[in-house]
């Protein structure tokens, strides 16, 4: 039985864009770059964490990949929501929703922002403390 996620694929049109938003916007940190038969991989990471990696595939053989709003989401923990929302904007992202509370989750601060290819990222910062 596993268990942790180790990793989650998405692919995506430029490996040095999507690699830059990473970086800039969640402070993630290009682990490793890996050459495959049909693609090429960037494993973003949080350094000194077992945290599950972001690997950032592009197709090498000819594959296309749909355009626009990718189906599913990668749900990142960050320290300040709205925060982790004006760096998406500061390098023309896109922001779905800003950071709110939700109290279905405990008061959580909330938001929705999408990456250059159009995954989908949810952004949870831990509610106040009382």
């Amino acid at each position: 039985m596993s268990k942790y996620v180790g990793a989650v694929g998405i692919a995506v049109d430029d490996l040095d864009v999507s690699a830059a938003f990473y970086t800039n916007t969640l402070g993630m940190t290009a682990l490793q770059t890996i050459e495959l038969p049909t693609m090429k991989e960037i494993i973003m990471g949080f350094e000194g964490t077992r945290s599950a990696a972001v690997i950032l595939m592009k197709y090498t053989d000819g594959t296309t990949i749909p355009d626009g709003n990718q189906p599913g989401k990668i749900v990142f923990y960050v320290d300040d929501t709205a925060a982790t929302l004006d760096a998406v904007r500061e390098i023309d992202g896109t922001v779905e929703s800003e950071a709110k509370a939700v109290e279905s989750m405990g008061g959580a601060i909330i938001g929705f922002a999408r990456d250059p290819d159009g995954h989908q990222l949810e952004l949870i910062q831990k509610p106040p403390k009382s």
